[in-house]
């Protein structure tokens, strides 16, 4: 089953990965490698899209990770 993941800025500092429909960060960063980080949870939950924003909220880049064969 897939998931799609959110990463975006935390008010309190560092950046958030979030999926989907839930308001609870999946994982918090210091820094953007947020984005490997939601890309190791997207392909673990059996591949999804990961959204990627900006500080200011906008969308900076966006990809689906497919599920693995096997």
């Amino acid at each position: 089953m897939s998931e799609d993941y959110e990463v975006g800025s935390n008010t309190d500092g560092g950046w958030d990965v979030t999926a989907d429909g839930v308001s609870r960060a999946s994982s918090h960063h210091q820094t953007q490698d947020a984005a490997r980080g939601s890309q190791a949870l997207a392909e673990n939950a059996g591949g999804g899209e990961v959204c990627i924003n900006g500080r200011a909220g906008q969308i900076r880049n966006s990809h689906t990770t497919v599920p693995p064969r096997g």
